[in-house]
C-alpha cells in the first residue's frame, strides 16, 4: 500500500492536536509504515454511557478519519466493559455504573452514528468486553499487581478528591488499568484521547512495555467548547450540538457561535487543512470575505456531514428565509404544550420563560427569562419584553428565540 510522504502525514495528524507523546516515535513509525506498506493501528475508545453523540465526541472520530484517509487501520473501540466501571476522568464524584443492557443499547446507537464520519468498510469495531471478560479473577489480580495505589493517586482528579476527603471507590482505580489493557489486546500503535484522558493513555504505554510490546504513541485532542464558547460541550451544560439533531437545528446552532469559536470548529470538526484555514482567516481579517460567509459554509458542512449534502443545503436555505428574509420556513417544527404547564399565576396568561423552556427554545426558565430581557424573543414577529404573554387558548404561535424558531401550540 502507498502512503503520503511522512512529513505530509505528520502535518495532517498534528492538525488540532494538543500533544503527541512522543512525536519522534510517531515519525519513526510512520517512516517504517511508509517503507513497508504496513499501516499503523490507531485506536480510540468510547464508553457507551449515553445513547447519542454530540460534536464534542466527534473531535476524536474526525482525527481517526484523518488516519483512515491516509491508509492506516482505525479501531473504533466501544467500552462495554469499562463502561460498567464508568470513566472517573474529570469527575469529582463516583459515577453510578450502568447495567449491561443499558450499555448494549447505547452501543448500538454509537455504531450507527460513527459511520457518518468513518468509512465502515475500513473500520475495525471492537468491544473491550471481548478480552476484559476473558481476563477472569486471576488475570485481573495480575493486572492490578503492575500498579501501586500511589501511582493511581498521581492522577489529578483522584488526587483532588483524596485531598478533599471525597470518596474514591476501589472499582474506579481499575479504570486506567483496564483502558490500558485495551491497548495491549489491540496491539495499538497510536491511541487518541481528550486532554482529560492523558493519564489513562500513558498507562497504556506502560502496560504495553510490561507485556513486551512497543509503547503506543499518545495523541491528545482538546475538549471542544460548546456553543457558549466557555464550557466544554456537554448535555449537562445545554451547550451541545447533537449529531442526530435535525439539519436546521445543527445549522442554526453552528450559526449562533462566535466568529472566534468558528475557527476552532473548522480546525477540530472538519477536514479543511491548516493552511486553508489560515488563508480563510487572513481574508476575513482583511475584509476581503465577510466572516459570516465562512460561518455559513461551516454550518452547511457540519449539517451535511450527518444528514447528507442535500440536507445541508436545505438547512442553509431555511436559515436564510428565517433570518435574512424574515420568512417562516414551511416545515417549521411544531411543539404542543398544555396550558397548565406554562400558565402564569392565577391562569392570567402564559409565562414566556416557561414557554421557551418547555418548547426547547431555551435551556431553562431562567435562560428563557434572560432571552426575554435581552429582547431576543419574538412571538408572531413581534419582540416581547414582558414576562407574561396574554393569549386566548387554544392558540398557535410562531416563536423565535435568538436563532431558533418553532411553532408552539398551547391547548
Amino acid at each position: 500500500m502507498s502512503f503520503l510522504p511522512v512529513d505530509e502525514q505528520l502535518a495532517y495528524i498534528k492538525k488540532g492536536a494538543v500533544e503527541i507523546i512522543r512525536e519522534e516515535e510517531l515519525k519513526a513509525r510512520l517512516e517504517k509504515s511508509y517503507q513497508t506498506g504496513v499501516p499503523l493501528r490507531v485506536k480510540a475508545g468510547f464508553d457507551p454511557t449515553a445513547p447519542d453523540l454530540h460534536l464534542g465526541h466527534t473531535v476524536l472520530i474526525r482525527k481517526l478519519k484523518h488516519f483512515q484517509d491516509m491508509g492506516h487501520t482505525v479501531v473504533f473501540l466501544i467500552g462495554d466493559g469499562t463502561g460498567l466501571i464508568g470513566d472517573p476522568s474529570g469527575r469529582n464524584a463516583t459515577r453510578p455504573p450502568l447495567t449491561r443492557e443499558q450499555l448494549n443499547a447505547n452501543a448500538e446507537t454509537y455504531k450507527a452514528q460513527v459511520f457518518k464520519i468513518l468509512d465502515k468498510s475500513k473500520t475495525e469495531v471492537r468491544f473491550n468486553s471481548e478480552w476484559l471478560d476473558a481476563l477472569g479473577f486471576e488475570g485481573m489480580i495480575r493486572l492490578t499487581a503492575k500498579f501501586t495505589v500511589s501511582q493511581m493517586l498521581e492522577r489529578e482528579d483522584f488526587n483532588k478528591r483524596f485531598n478533599e476527603e471525597k470518596p474514591i471507590s476501589v472499582h474506579e482505580l481499575l479504570y486506567p488499568m483496564t483502558q490500558g489493557y485495551d491497548s495491549v489486546a489491540l496491539k495499538a500503535d497510536v491511541e487518541l484521547g481528550g486532554t482529560d484522558q492523558k493519564f489513562n493513555l500513558l498507562v497504556g504505554r506502560q502496560l504495553q512495555r510490561e507485556f513486551g510490546q512497543p509503547s503506543q504513541i499518545v495523541l491528545t485532542m482538546p475538549l471542544l467548547e460548546g456553543t457558549d464558547g466557555v464550557q466544554k460541550m456537554s448535555k449537562s451544560y445545554g451547550n451541545y450540538i447533537g449529531i442526530t439533531e435535525a439539519p436546521k437545528e445543527i445549522y442554526g446552532k453552528v450559526m449562533s457561535i462566535s466568529d472566534q469559536l468558528m475557527w476552532r470548529y473548522y480546525e477540530l470538526l472538519t477536514d479543511v487543512t491548516t493552511s486553508e484555514i489560515e488563508a480563510m482567516q487572513q481574508k476575513a481579517a482583511s475584509g476581503e470575505v465577510n466572516p459570516m460567509q465562512y460561518k455559513k459554509e461551516l454550518a452547511q458542512r457540519i449539517a451535511g456531514d450527518f444528514h447528507g449534502d442535500d440536507a445541508g443545503k436545505q438547512a442553509a436555505e431555511d436559515w436564510a428565509k428565517q433570518f435574512q428574509k424574515d420568512e417562516v420556513p414551511e416545515d417549521l417544527p411544531l411543539v404542543t404544550l398544555a396550558f397548565a404547564d406554562v400558565a402564569a399565576s392565577g391562569n392570567n396568561g402564559v409565562r414566556l420563560d416557561k414557554l421557551l423552556a418547555k418548547s426547547g427554545l431555551a435551556e431553562s426558565a431562567s435562560d428563557g427569562a434572560r432571552k426575554v430581557k435581552a429582547k431576543a424573543v419574538r412571538v408572531d414577529g413581534e419582540v416581547k419584553t414582558e414576562p407574561i404573554l396574554h393569549v386566548s387558548v387554544p392558540v398557535e404561535l410562531t416563536v423565535r428565540a435568538g436563532r431558533l424558531m418553532k411553532k408552539v401550540a398551547i391547548q
